[in-house]
Formats: structure tokens, sequence, C-alpha cells
């Protein structure tokens, strides 16, 4: 994976470190455990068990140090800014085409975006094109298909208490 942005919201924080958590404390152990006890049934070059007991903690090895160095690097933003008339991260943006459809977005880090949920990465197109926005700008972006213009028709910061 490929590092982004260091800001993250407390959500996401509290999401990389649940993770961190289950796969140090849980899983590992657990695999360790799996591993030793086929290697102690003799061959591994035939063990199946072994070998992917072997992968499975090599995996996991993995991504424990990206969170952990992930996490040491982070700045959890966890307040509103003082004009909140702007767009900037955190931010819950409504955004209308010219068919008159609209889309919410919420500006979050790299690590936490979700399409299903409405958010991006303040480090797509998209985002970078919204941030220092005000309400009623109009906004281009570039798509496949052809330019696409859409304004900001509202902008919103959840208080850091509601976000889970």
């Amino acid at each position: 994976m490929q590092p982004g942005s260091q800001f993250i919201t407390p959500a996401g924080a509290r999401r990389l470190r649940t993770e961190l958590d289950q796969l140090w404390r849980i899983e590992r152990p657990q695999v360790t455990q799996a591993v030793s006890e086929a290697a102690a049934q003799g061959d591994r070059s035939e063990n199946a068990e072994y070998t992917y007991g072997k992968r499975r903690l090599r995996e996991i090895d993995r991504r424990v140090r990206f969170l952990r160095k992930r996490l040491d690097g982070m700045v959890v933003v966890s307040q509103a800014p003082t004009d909140r008339s702007r767009v900037y991260f955190g931010a819950w943006v409504e955004l209308e085409d010219a068919d008159g459809e609209t889309r919410r977005h919420r500006i979050v880090g790299p690590d936490e975006f979700d399409l299903g949920a409405g958010y991006i990465s303040m480090d797509s197109p998209l985002a970078r094109a919204l941030l220092g926005r005000r309400l009623d700008d109009e906004v281009r972006i570039e798509l496949p298909g052809g330019e696409q213009a859409l304004v900001i028709t509202s902008i919103d910061y959840e208080d850091s208490s509601e976000r889970c």
C-alpha cells in the first residue's frame, strides 16, 4: 500500500488500532500455535497447514508493521475548523450535477475511504478540487467520460463525539 496524507479522523484511528490489536493479540498467536503444531507433524515440505500458516504469519507481520508505522505518523483531526463555511478535512459535502442529481461525500484520510459510506480520500481528485471551496462554488472534475461541473449545495461538519 502506498501511504498518502497523514490525516485521519478519530473513528478511522480507532479502526486501525482495533485492527492492529486484533492481528497482534489474537490472530498472530493463534496462527503461531497452528504453525507449531503443524511443524511437529514432521516433514514440512509437504505439510499444507505448515506452509499456509507460515504464509499467513508473513501477511500478518507485514500488515502489523504497516499499521504501526502508519499510526505513528498519523495526525488525528478531532475538531472541525473554525471556518465552517469552507470545505476542509472531515467535511460532509453535498454536490449537485447539471441534471439536478445530488450526492454526498465526506472527505477523510486515505486509510479510511469507503465509497459505500460516501467517504472519499482527501488525496482523490474530487476531494482536492473541493478543499478550500465555499457553498455554491462550482468545481470541475475530469472524468473518463469528460469534464463534469458540480455545485456545492451543503457543507457540514460532524461533532467528533458522534463519530463511531
